[in-house]
């Protein structure tokens, strides 16, 4: 019976054993699956949010960050102020050389672009024709005055009768007709002597006017006319010269205005790209009127050209100086901005914010502008970097009056490092 209740009571134990290994297996599992899985479940809601608040904190820095901008400050000084235009270099005088008398041409005496001084042969003609009238003319003159020699002395004979009452009145009164006719004769002979030394003169071609001979238009041995239209060649003067431009009509009352009180007006002229200054010279004319379809009016400069750098017909770049400014406020005109209310610029403040200010601008010469109202001299405006500022903007300078600035330890242009020195 003992051994009955010892097989009894083992079999128990065995199924004892059993279910608690099956428990500790399955419990291993479930702690092994949630420790598997736990780890995922926890990263995404941790890194989700992580990331949502690291753009939120990125774009917080955003805003808060101050605005890296250059500056300038405003100066005051006397400004020059210019009125520019376009114009063509004309010279006082140009002249074709025609001849005056027809004949051969024997002779060329000049050569093509030279500086020739006024009374310089240039040329001849055959003078041998007009030597020949010449010579007819003196001989005409000679027997005429012959006559009136013949008739001078006829008319003192018949004076001494008619005193002695030996001839009739009216016979002394015919003979001293005869003398005055004579004497008209003679004049008319002596007139036509002078014109044939005149015409004989014309063969010698000489520069009526000092300058520089152009391309000639004819060679030696052409026979040349009167009513030839090119000449023999073209003769411009360069010393002096001039230069015409245009301006517009509401220019001109400060121009007179200049000219009245006395003052000249210099004018500069410059090459076609506006670059290289050609030369010097004043203001001596202005047209009588207004062209009515352009609005605008004709203005003469003239220069000395001693170098001979302005040449007849050159196309140039006027600037002519009409006033000066006495302590005129200035800036670069990289500062003003404009919006439908006119122009602004912000001024920087000595805490590094920007402060919007309207102003009133005056001339522009240049990249500089002169501002007349609401900015005064050493006030500092920002130049570069406006487009991201607003009224109350805090900045940061990189550069003041082209000179860098040390950077503070916020002061960083790049986002990267400010991100990384706030954290």
């Amino acid at each position: 019976m003992n051994n009955d209740h010892n097989l009894v009571l083992s079999k128990p134990r065995v199924k004892r054993h059993h279910v608690a290994l099956f428990s500790t297996l399955v419990l291993l599992s479930l702690i092994g699956t949630r420790l598997y899985f736990e780890p995922l479940q926890s990263a995404q809601p941790h890194d989700k949010p992580q990331q949502l608040g690291g753009s939120k904190h990125h774009h917080h820095d955003d805003g808060d960050k101050p605005v890296v901008i250059t500056v300038e400050t405003a100066i005051t000084k006397d400004f020059s102020v210019y009125l520019n235009a376009l114009g063509t270099v004309t010279p006082l005088r140009s002249v074709t050389l025609r001849p005056r008398v027809e004949g051969e041409i024997t002779r060329i005496v000049f050569n093509e672009g030279q500086n020739v001084k006024a009374g310089d042969l240039l040329a001849e003609i055959d003078p041998r024709p007009l030597q020949i009238q010449l010579q007819q003319s003196e001989g005409q003159l000679l027997r005429d005055e012959a006559l009136l020699n013949n008739a001078q002395i006829d008319s003192q004979r018949y004076q001494t009768l008619l005193d002695q009452d030996a001839i009739a009145a009216q016979q002394n009164a015919t003979q001293a007709a005869q003398v005055k006719q004579y004497q008209g004769i003679v004049e008319m002979d002596k007139a036509q002597v002078n014109n044939a030394k005149l015409q004989l003169s014309y063969t010698k071609l000489t520069a009526p006017i000092s300058g520089r001979v152009g391309l000639r238009q004819i060679d030696q041995g052409n026979i040349v006319h009167i009513n030839d239209t090119n000449g023999v060649a073209i003769i411009t003067q360069l010393q002096p010269i001039s230069v015409v431009f245009t301006l517009p009509e509401d220019k001109v009352p400060s121009i007179l205005q200049r000219r009245t009180n006395g003052k000249s007006i210099s004018v500069s002229v410059y090459d076609r790209e506006n670059r290289e200054k050609l030369a010097e010279g004043e203001l001596v004319a202005l047209d009588n009127q207004i062209d009515a379809q352009t609005g605008t009016i004709k203005l003469k400069a003239q220069f000395t050209n001693l170098d001979g750098r302005l040449f007849a017909n050159q196309f140039v770049n006027v600037r002519m100086h009409i006033d000066t400014l006495t302590h005129a406020v200035q800036t670069s005109s990289a500062a003003i901005q404009t919006d439908e209310q006119g122009a602004y610029v912000y001024v920087v403040t000595p805490e590094k914010t920007v402060q919007l200010r309207r102003v009133k601008v005056g001339h522009i010469e240049g990249d500089t502008v002169v501002i007349l109202e609401n900015l005064a001299a050493n006030e500092v405006v920002a130049l570069e970097g406006v487009d991201k500022l607003h009224d109350g903007s805090q900045v940061d300078i990189a550069q003041k009056d082209g000179q860098a600035v040390a950077s503070a330890p916020h002061n960083d242009m790049t986002p990267h490092d400010n991100s990384h020195k706030k954290h």
